[in-house]
């Protein structure tokens, strides 16, 4: 994927430090724009309004898990994100099963948890 400044980018965790640690890897390989969600429900009415052109997102989140967050975005008609804009999913969570629901649900990329940020921009660029 290459790496637009312009392009706006979200970030949704419900864990503050690693919002903010997602946050500094992508700026510093260019990303202005990115928008921070600390909860899967948050990060949906966001993508209700704001032309994403990348989500990243941690799966394990209550009420709304990652899983759930990437199938309702996959689902939306008429939002300014299209389903099919690139969606990673970043977790702790690395069973086979959960990797099968993902893909299901249309990601684009999955990242285990612990990661380093060489990872992330691989991922990210391999999109």
């Amino acid at each position: 994927m290459k790496i637009n400044p312009l392009d706006f980018v979200l970030v949704v965790d419900d864990s503050a430090s690693m919002v903010r640690i997602v946050a500094n890897i992508i700026t510093k390989v260019g990303y202005k724009n990115i928008d921070t969600a600390n909860s899967g429900n948050e990060g949906l009415s966001l993508v209700r309004n704001t032309s994403y052109k990348l989500i990243l997102s941690d799966w394990n989140m209550e009420p709304m898990t990652g899983l759930q967050l990437l199938q309702s975005v996959r689902k939306m008609q008429g939002a300014p994100t299209a389903n099919d804009v690139p969606f990673v999913l970043i977790t702790a969570e690395s069973k086979p099963e959960n990797i099968i629901a993902a893909k299901q649900a249309g990601v684009s990329g999955y990242i285990v948890k612990p990661f380093t940020a060489e990872t992330l921009l691989e991922k990210i660029e391999g999109l």
